[in-house]
């Protein structure tokens, strides 16, 4: 088998983060830990659309005030969202006048961005990016499922998109680094729920997971954590159960950014949260930071994303995924 694990000669530091989310976000058991909230989830503007566009920009220029660059000094800006043609990062980051790749990894787009960028900046071809990903509910509702005012039921396997965006500005300075990536492969299993994304995503995630400790030879108890993005409920317990049965055990220290950003007893999301910006906002706000001040040491981050569009869903295709994995630690 071919090793998909890349390990990099020059680990890519996270100089900053920053996240915004909407109101129900911020109610959730994150809400102290975001950058910045707005209780008007249109953030001023006359669409949801819009409203995530400017999401995407208060988060770029938030962790490019933190890191104490200024847009000049980048070299290229990764940013991708659930939009057809990731209108909401075109839209949202013009403004910004520097290199631009729109990227598209579904849920799992901020790792693919925080991958990719790392492996531009070990090869030497850029030495600082911004990446970027969003997502908003009502927005990605009335793309894939119902207009709002439709007010059709939830199924309890159904997840809640996350109203949030989050940044990471990659280059040399910083407390933490990314040391190695795997990029995944895209696997099928026959899923057609729109309303199960855990199931349709968890074999991915099992797939890329079990493919890395192989290759690596490293195990789950050599990790703080191993965080998975946004699996919720359903697909978090369906990766666990899978891998324990192939020896590989995840329970102490598995956590899932779709079961972190919001309380489910409590606001009604039923399986979790989801969308580009859940895991976005996860690690923007939390994970990395507690990297940062040594609360956590080495992580393990796989994004999950399930590659559909309504035009597949319509035809009545089953939804195929894909689970990229980051490694992050604190630099010595």
């Amino acid at each position: 088998m071919k090793n998909k694990t890349i390990t990099l000669k020059k680990p890519c530091k996270i100089s900053s983060t920053y996240s915004v989310v909407g109101e129900k976000e911020y109610n959730g058991p994150l809400g102290n830990y975001y950058d910045e909230f707005c209780l008007d989830n249109k953030f001023g503007k006359s669409s949801w659309e819009k409203a995530e566009s400017e999401m995407q920009r208060r988060a770029l220029n938030g962790a490019i005030k933190k890191s104490g660059y200024f847009i000049e000094n980048f070299d290229l800006l990764l940013a991708g969202d659930l939009l057809n043609q990731c209108v909401g990062s075109a839209y949202g980051l013009s403004s910004f006048k520097t290199p631009y790749l729109g990227l598209y990894g579904a849920c799992s787009t901020c790792a693919l961005g925080l991958g990719i960028g790392a492996c531009l900046f070990s090869g030497d071809i850029i030495k600082l990016c911004g990446v970027t990903t969003s997502s908003h509910f009502c927005s990605s509702e009335r793309q894939f499922r119902f207009p709002l005012e439709y007010g059709g039921q939830r199924t309890p396997t159904a997840q809640w998109t996350v109203t949030g965006a989050g940044s990471f500005i990659l280059g040399n300075e910083g407390k933490c680094e990314i040391c190695q990536v795997h990029f995944g492969e895209i696997i099928d299993m026959g899923v057609k729920d729109i309303n199960n994304m855990g199931a349709a995503m968890a074999p991915a995630a099992i797939k890329t997971i079990r493919d890395y400790f192989l290759e690596s030879g490293l195990s789950p108890s050599s990790f703080d954590l191993i965080v998975t993005g946004d699996l919720g409920y359903e697909g978090s317990e369906i990766l666990k159960d899978l891998l324990l049965g192939e020896g590989i055990d995840i329970r102490k220290n598995h956590v899932d950014c779709g079961l972190m950003v919001f309380d489910r007893e409590n606001q009604d999301v039923h399986a979790g949260g989801s969308g580009c910006g859940c895991s976005a906002v996860a690690m923007a706000s939390t994970i990395i930071p507690n990297i940062e001040n040594g609360i956590l040491n080495d992580v393990l981050f796989i994004g999950t994303g399930a590659l559909m569009s309504p035009m597949t869903l319509f035809q009545g295709e089953a939804i195929p995924s894909i689970a990229h994995l980051i490694r992050i630690r604190r630099c010595k």
